[in-house]
């Protein structure tokens, strides 16, 4: 199980919309993974399950998508994933030890956004 390495992403508008089943499509045609996750798949997603890198369902928190041809960091995108990881939505399963490494990911974006994560609001 693994956190993804922070890329340091570009910005996408912080208005553009977020779909996930649409953005998860282009990222697959994006990154050729078509028939399989591949390095530049696993770029787009937060956290992924490093013993099963093989299987689409192992890449949890999708937070990217392409935006004329470059994949970037969808603000709404990091918001819905910190929601997750708080919670929102039935929230997500991850190993207790990567919780906190996530976390950081995900604020790595967030100071770029200007904004704060929602577990350091008081």
């Amino acid at each position: 199980m693994a956190v993804t390495a922070f890329g340091d992403l570009p910005l996408a508008d912080r208005d553009r919309e977020w779909g996930s089943d649409a953005a998860e499509e282009r990222v697959r045609e994006w990154a050729g993974a078509q028939d399989g996750p591949t390095d530049r798949y696993r770029d787009a997603h937060v956290w992924y399950d490093a013993g099963s890198k093989q299987n689409f369902g192992s890449y949890k928190l999708l937070i990217a998508d392409v935006v004329d041809g470059r994949l970037r960091a969808v603000p709404r995108a990091v918001m819905a994933a910190a929601a997750v990881v708080q919670g929102s939505r039935g929230g997500v399963s991850l190993p207790t030890k990567d919780v906190d490494r996530v976390k950081s990911h995900l604020a790595k974006y967030y100071r770029k956004m200007d904004d704060t994560p929602p577990w350091e609001q008081d």
